[in-house]
């Protein structure tokens, strides 16, 4: 029997106590790495496999070895370990990529204090072999059903063992994370030259990844709630998720027409980087809304090639000043608060 889920450590040792009367029966955990978007690819092209077994069980192992045959001649790293490692590899490794996402996140605040640009940071320090490009991208931040939860129970776990640094460590990681979503509103009240209420806004994307219609713990709804209990007029869209995200959050107004979101829009919000979204031409989209202005989250268009069609664009952690926005919005008609 092997299990393959992500679990709280313990847990096989407690399944291990519930099999004891069954000694014909061995235990195993062999747990998964599998991204939403990705989950095919990456069950028949892993980056490693991971076998929790306990003192002695070649036989799980050798069973194990036969299943992935075909995946382990095709040199796939392979890790043999106890059940407590099998156990944390996965809220580990979450933990570290949230870790990395919530870091850059911090230094786009301090870019936007700067001056500094934080793609331009984020790239050079990608370039150091030693911490990678992956995962050093800034912008609203990581939602879903996997990395936040992982790092709570993370949290947890440690709490329990009285491992206070881990439980402090993912606090703040957290703590960043969801900290972005009040930042980008905080932002869009910014554009909107000091007042949210009674503005039409437009909101790319639901999901809280693209190429997905998952909507759990998703940035791109936060926020939209968010602007819209400071009295914004929320138009969301989003080529999967609609009806995933009217559902949850009937409250909310839903375009599945991304030209029927944008027309007359005041702001136009870009949370979740679908394609449909990063390819959207400026001008076509400046035909639409009533005022050009725009906060790219996600910090993915050409802002010079938008800017150049009369937008005011804005990103995070990208160095603009309040000053300046608020200056063009003067002159296009908005009073500042």
């Amino acid at each position: 029997m092997v299990g393959k889920s992500t679990v709280p450590v313990g847990t096989v040792d407690m399944l291990s106590g519930v099999l004891s009367p069954r000694p014909d029966v061995l235990l195993g955990w062999n747990p998964e790495f599998l991204r939403q978007g990705t989950a095919v690819k990456d069950s028949l092209v892993p980056d490693r496999l991971v076998y929790g077994v306990p003192d002695s069980a070649a036989a799980i192992t050798a069973a194990l070895d036969a299943v992935y045959a075909p995946l382990l001649a095709a040199g796939i790293p392979r890790l043999v370990c106890n059940f407590a490692t099998a156990e944390l590899i996965k809220s580990a490794s979450n933990a570290y990529l949230a870790t990395k996402l919530s870091f850059i996140n911090a230094m786009a605040e301090l870019c936007d204090a700067t001056g500094a640009d934080v793609k331009q940071l984020g790239a050079a320090m990608g370039l150091d072999p030693r911490i990678g490009s992956r995962y050093l991208h800034a912008g609203l931040g990581f939602g879903g059903g996997c990395l936040p939860k992982d790092i709570r129970s993370l949290r947890a776990q440690a709490v329990g063992l009285g491992v206070d640094s881990v439980d402090r460590w993912m606090d703040v990681v957290d703590a960043i994370n969801r900290g972005q979503r009040s930042r980008t509103v905080g932002v869009a009240r910014e554009l909107c030259g000091g007042q949210l209420g009674g503005r039409r806004v437009t909101v790319l994307g639901a999901a809280f990844k693209p190429d997905t219609d998952d909507i759990r713990d998703s940035p791109a709804l936060d926020v939209a709630l968010q602007l819209a209990s400071a009295g914004a007029h929320v138009t969301v869209t989003d080529p999967a998720a609609i009806n995933n995200a009217w559902l949850r959050f009937p409250q909310l107004r839903f375009e599945p027409s991304t030209a029927q979101a944008l027309d007359g829009a005041e702001l136009v919000l870009l949370l979740t980087e679908w394609d449909e979204y990063t390819g959207l031409s400026p001008a076509d989209a400046g035909a639409l809304v009533r005022r050009r202005t725009l906060l790219d989250a996600r910090n993915v268009l050409d802002a010079s090639a938008w800017a150049a069609e009369g937008w005011t664009v804005r990103g995070l952690g990208r160095g603009h000043t309040a000053g300046t926005i608020t200056t063009r919005l003067s002159a296009a008609g908005h009073r500042p608060g």
